[in-house]
């Protein structure tokens, strides 16, 4: 025991995730999103912004890429001195963006697990993906992933298989893993007609074995975020040592309660609530 008035001793640091993304000036997606998942779910989470976007509930009005340096520096500042122990991409944006994360991460311990949301289109339509980038994504960072996280627009973009169904999404993850990552979650919310559907149903394949997962469909239209959130929770889990299906679920459960919770911000879309279980035990 510490002898009273003596310094405690510094309490060893939490796990640490890098998230490399855009930044969302309203708050609810991107970088911004990312760091708020990681802190509620008791990670230290660590950024290298791509871009900076001027966004808020109505959508994108303005994009502006980081410079290829900016992100190499980031990334090295962050990796070469605190270490990361899994890592998050989001919005990438240009071929030139997406081809220095893929060198940056082929650079990392293997063992490090990277989870890729293929970031395509904004909630509210804008193109976050744009011309040969996607090609740089397909071919030279999903191999590099862990788990990709794709909605089905973005599986549509990434391998030109366009889904109607629940037997399609199957269809969909074996294009997606032929693409090199070592898991998929191939997310149905976008499913024809889903918005009248009482349950949303994802599918997360390796190609050997695969797992459902379905959640009630909140009628809740403030869901700004989801992606980010799903993506990040995702690499929380793992580095928190659960394997890919348990991470998938409770990432899936913490997405759950958050859009549950999701609340009106501005004349458009609203976030999710990243704070959702600290407000639970509040009251």
């Amino acid at each position: 025991m510490s002898a009273p008035g003596a310094p405690r001793p510094p309490r060893p640091a939490p796990p640490r995730v890098l998230t490399v993304a855009g930044s969302d000036s309203g708050g609810g997606a991107g970088i911004q999103a990312d760091l708020k998942t990681m802190l509620a779910l008791g990670v230290h989470g660590m950024s290298v912004l791509t871009a900076v976007t001027a966004q808020n509930s109505l959508g994108v009005h303005g994009a502006w890429e980081l410079p290829a340096e900016a992100v190499r520096a980031q990334f090295r500042a962050v990796v070469d001195d605190i270490g990361v122990q899994a890592v998050k991409t989001g919005m990438l944006s240009s071929a030139a963006t997406a081809a220095t994360v893929a060198d940056l991460l082929a650079g990392l311990d293997p063992r490090v697990p990277v989870v890729v949301d293929p970031v395509a289109v904004s909630k509210h339509g804008n193109a976050l993906l744009l011309g040969e980038a996607v090609e740089v994504v397909r071919s030279r960072l999903l191999p590099r992933a862990t788990v990709a996280t794709p909605n089905l627009d973005e599986v549509a973009l990434l391998t030109g298989v366009r889904v109607a169904d629940e037997e399609g999404m199957r269809a969909a993850a074996r294009a997606m893993l032929g693409h090199g990552s070592r898991w998929v979650l191939v997310k149905g919310g976008h499913l024809p007609g889903a918005r009248h559907r009482a349950e949303a149903a994802d599918l997360l394949s390796d190609g050997r074995e695969e797992h459902w997962y379905r959640a009630p469909r909140y009628a809740n239209p403030h869901t700004h975020g989801t992606g980010c959130t799903l993506a990040s929770a995702l690499a929380s889990y793992l580095v928190l040592g659960h394997d890919v299906p348990a991470a998938v679920g409770l990432a899936k459960e913490y997405v759950r309660g958050a859009i549950e919770a999701g609340f009106p911000l501005g004349a458009g879309v609203g976030p999710v609530d990243h704070g959702w279980r600290e407000r639970g035990r509040a009251h």
